[in-house]
């Protein structure tokens, strides 16, 4: 059987499937002090071993893998390179890293797989790939457009594919993964062609903490004033949503009478309306499908009406919300890379 690992910055996600992807078990546990994370991780593993289930492969969800891009199984090298990128993925690698070293304390017998976030932009063309920088500082700290939640943005391509009965080579999608994180990904011909995300997760849009793109010397002017690791920090867990309104639940911005509450909606709306209609264009018009997904698009009805109100070019194209299973795609990963 497969284990799917995902660590996150707030919770530990995991779920079992067979080997013909069929799944048997699923939880969820939060961490409530970032202290006590390893235990918690140590009790939730534990418990999933006393399922004796017998467990082949554990495959670990990891944001930025580097150099690496396809499932690879796990050395001392590949934690390495993990724990490299650390610092640009701070909400994200860090506790991917305790859940391998504690999965593989306990499940000791399975192989220990990394299925990487980034691995579904690994070819992006040159013209969106690309940053505009020295080619010795590109090529030593290898910097370009990564791209993330490639896993949700892949498994969003293969089930529009499905729903819009049109075969994924010739598919054409925009589709927004839109929770916590939120990206958008252009997708012609059933690859995607432009994201958001760059270099790190902390690129493109507004997010519930992470302030998206801003002029980036006001981030030099920042680090200035107040140091690299302040900077750092009101980035990633001071900025976006949360800033402007007070709140980083969306579900109370939604629903907030305070104008503070609607300037952050009105931002976040507008922003999502400026990719789209970037988006569009860039695919020449041709867009079979809008894809919303996460905690945010295919959950909440309302945010999808705001987004796409008098955007008339997408007037014939075909809307969807569909929940996203990055699980069930990590699976499938491990299912078609490896001898199961």
């Amino acid at each position: 059987m497969i284990l799917v690992l995902n660590c996150g910055s707030q919770s530990v996600k995991w779920k079992i499937f067979k080997r013909n992807l069929e799944p048997v078990l699923s939880g969820k546990r939060e961490y409530f002090k970032k202290e006590k994370v390893k235990k918690i991780l140590e009790e939730e593993l534990k418990k999933i071993k006393n399922y004796h289930f017998e467990i082949n492969f554990v495959a670990h969800r990891v944001v930025h893998g580097g150099k690496y891009f396809q499932p690879t199984i796990i050395n001392s090298q590949v934690i390495r390179e993990i724990e490299k990128f650390s610092e640009v993925a701070p909400l994200h690698n860090p506790f991917e890293i305790l859940g391998i070293k504690v999965s593989q304390k306990i499940f000791q017998k399975a192989k220990q797989i990394a299925v990487f976030d980034t691995e579904f932009f690994k070819n992006l063309p040159e013209v969106s790939k690309i940053y505009p920088l020295p080619k010795k500082i590109k090529e030593k700290y290898l910097l370009r457009r990564f791209g993330f939640h490639g896993l949700s943005h892949k498994y969003l391509t293969y089930k529009a594919s499905e729903i819009l009965k049109k075969p994924l080579k010739k598919i054409n999608l925009i589709t927004l993964h839109l929770g916590g994180g939120a990206s958008i990904t252009a997708i012609k011909n059933g690859q995607p062609i432009e994201t958001s995300m760059g270099f790190t997760p902390l690129a493109g849009l507004l997010m519930t903490t992470r302030s998206g793109d801003i002029d980036p010397g006001l981030v030099l002017f920042l680090v200035k004033k107040i140091g690299l690791e302040k900077t750092e920090k009101i980035l990633n867990f001071e900025s976006g949503l949360k800033a402007i309104s007070g709140y980083a639940d969306f579900r109370k911005i939604l629903v907030g009478q305070e104008e503070k509450s609607k300037l952050a909606l009105e931002i976040f709306v507008w922003q999502i309306k400026k990719y789209l209609g970037a988006y569009y264009e860039i695919l020449n018009g041709k867009v079979d499908g809008i894809v919303f997904s996460g905690a945010i698009g295919a959950g909440l009805p309302k945010t999808r009406k705001l987004i796409l109100k008098n955007l008339t070019f997408l007037k014939k194209t075909k809307i969807l919300a569909i929940k996203t299973n990055e699980a069930y795609q990590i699976a499938k990963e491990i299912k078609e890379n490896f001898d199961i």
